[in-house]
């Protein structure tokens, strides 16, 4: 009588711990649905993870800016605490702003003409893994994603890295599949959606330009249901 009083006792706190670990996790994935930046953060976060169970990620572009944003970094701070006097230190901090500015620019351009709407790169699978596709094992995948302003509709899009005229999968859907009015979060709904999309990239149904086109209201929530 003493072992199942004391093993219900422990599967009954054991139960609360799953329901206050529930609780948690639903408040972690709450956002205010009004804030933009916030919901394509939380939509972007999950849509690399979601790529990240297939492929792995490629740091170099990453490394690339940190280097650029340390190095800019050191010449400020030479500037700021080089031990020469004012105003014998001028020629110094000339050449250290102009440094410091021209790296900014660099790191800005990088931003602009490279990393676009990029929200994670890949690297090439191995080929022993990876037959489905030879693509996959060739080039890395480039994912990007779009949320225009005043727009309910998420856009994502896989291509091939490096790839000379990249063919790519497509797929949109409204914010309205994954939050609801409260703005909670249906996590484990998207990643199956972008899972799906990879699964696409992976058999080779590519999508044509002409075939892109945003859904009509509705026609994604009916695909989920």
């Amino acid at each position: 009588m003493g072992r199942s009083s004391s093993s219900k006792n422990e599967e009954t706190k054991q139960d609360d711990s799953n329901d206050e670990e529930e609780e948690e996790e639903l408040e972690l994935l709450q956002v205010d649905v009004g804030d933009v930046i916030k919901l394509k953060q939380i939509l972007d976060e999950t849509t690399s993870a979601a790529v990240l169970e297939f492929q792995k990620e490629d740091f170099r572009l990453d490394n690339m800016k940190l280097a650029i944003m340390t190095l800019a970094c050191l010449f400020a701070c030479l500037a700021q605490f080089a031990p020469i006097p004012f105003p014998d230190s001028r020629p110094v901090l000339g050449i250290c702003c102009c440094i410091y500015f021209v790296l900014s620019g660099v790191l800005q351009a990088i931003v602009t003409f490279l990393d676009k709407d990029c929200i994670l790169i890949t690297k090439p699978t191995d080929a022993r893994a990876q037959k489905s596709n030879p693509n996959l094992h060739q080039y890395g995948i480039r994912v990007r994603t779009d949320l225009p302003r005043f727009s309910e509709y998420y856009k994502v899009i896989l291509e091939f890295e490096k790839m000379p005229n990249t063919v790519k999968v497509v797929q949109t859907w409204s914010v309205g599949n994954f939050f609801d009015v409260d703005g909670y979060f249906d996590e484990i709904g998207m990643t199956e959606a972008v899972q799906g999309l990879y699964k696409r990239l992976e058999k080779g149904e590519y999508d044509k330009d002409e075939d892109v086109a945003t859904p009509p209201e509705g026609s994604a929530k009916s695909k989920k249901e």
